[in-house]
């Protein structure tokens, strides 16, 4: 620089201030999902105290989690209502869906779903025996000793 610059101050250098920070930014989601794990994420670290620190793929993992549950039961639900003729799936699908499947029966075993209604079932004691050779057409099964 010459003796002539040395008394005036550059653009860069008077506008040096630094810029004001902004808010910190969220975590990308991953492709596909919309928000992942941003809530399960809250939760764990909230006041459910599942563990003071959680690892980053953590809510993620349990979200796919959830989306395979869910899809599974969806699938098993429309099916049902397929079966049904029905277009919709209603509490009665669901319903169908987890206590025909062994696996899902199991994993909501104490789950009461509202208005679900029962799973039909027959005792086997209370389905009439056939008739068998020398009975008579008009004698009643259940007076018989």
């Amino acid at each position: 620089m010459s003796s002539k610059d040395a008394g005036k101050t550059t653009k860069k250098a008077e506008g040096a201030k630094k810029a004001p920070r902004s808010a910190p930014k969220a975590k990308p989601a991953p492709a596909g999902k919309d928000a992942a794990g941003e809530g399960h994420s809250r939760s764990f670290k909230a006041g459910l105290q599942y563990a003071s620190r959680v690892g980053a793929g953590a809510p993620v993992y349990l979200a796919a989690v959830l989306e395979y549950l869910v899809a599974e039961i969806l699938e098993l639900a429309g099916n049902a209502s397929r079966d049904n003729k029905r277009v919709r799936i209603v509490p009665r699908h669901i319903q169908l869906a987890v206590r025909n499947d062994e696996e899902l029966n199991k994993l909501l075993q104490d789950v009461t779903i509202s208005s679900g209604g029962v799973i039909p079932n027959i005792h086997s004691v209370l389905i009439p025996k056939s008739k068998g050779k020398g009975g008579k057409a008009g004698e009643s099964l259940s007076q018989e000793y």
